[in-house]
């Protein structure tokens, strides 16, 4: 298990992140909560028949237009629960740090050769990829990602989308999306900021400290 969590290469703030720790009470509205209510719903039936899933190569597409939404705490929760109770690997990374890793191989001084990479990707069990279309979609952009996913499509893998656009801004061809729509469930989140809320009781909490209690 150690170093099944070492692999996956979960950022440290979501290392302990479970749906239990999910607080669906982060979010300030009634629509805010009753989205986020639906995609838990969706994402718990999802792991109780994970095993149905996998065989099939099922995978999820979380998406709100919203920054800080919760998507990857609900990524990362999804990759401990593979990892904890379906003894699945799972590995976690953004679509811009897949780019940076593909060109790093193009230097002569790493033993990483691009096709011992893609193939790496290829295989694993489950691929997350946080903020897919985030990062700049160039033309080879678009090649090495339709690599990537219709490596993991036609070998029927799990793969876990967070992002920030739907399928229909998305900045990628025919040949991702469709393979997204058939290879994935599309989970709607709140189009509301979590992190927001954080940062701003974080900041009474320590104003009321400061002030004695009388910071309102």
């Amino acid at each position: 298990m150690r170093r099944r969590i070492h692999f996956a290469e979960l950022p440290d703030a979501f290392k302990d992140m479970t749906l239990k720790t999910f607080n669906l009470g982060a979010y300030e509205t009634q629509e805010g909560r009753t989205a986020a209510r639906i995609a838990c719903g969706i994402i718990k039936e999802y792991l109780n028949s994970f095993s149905e899933a996998k065989e099939a190569g099922a995978g999820l597409y979380l998406f709100s237009d919203a920054k800080g939404s919760g998507k990857t705490r609900m990524a990362a929760s999804v990759a401990n629960e593979l990892m904890h109770n379906h003894d699945t690997a799972v590995k976690f990374s953004t679509g811009t740090r897949i780019l940076n890793e593909i060109r790093r191989t193009y230097d002569r001084e790493t033993d990483m050769t691009e096709s011992r990479l893609l193939d790496a990707l290829a295989t694993v069990d489950v691929l997350i990829i946080d903020d897919f279309g985030a990062e700049k979609v160039t033309d080879w952009a678009r090649d090495k990602f339709y690599e990537i996913i219709n490596s993991r499509y036609v070998g029927k893998k799990v793969t876990i989308f967070t992002s920030n656009q739907n399928l229909n801004t998305l900045q990628y061809d025919d040949r991702i999306i469709s393979r997204i729509k058939e290879m994935c469930y599309l989970v709607y989140f709140p189009e509301e900021s979590v992190r927001d809320r954080i940062a701003e009781k974080n900041m009474r909490d320590m104003m009321s400290r400061v002030t004695g209690g009388y910071y309102e």
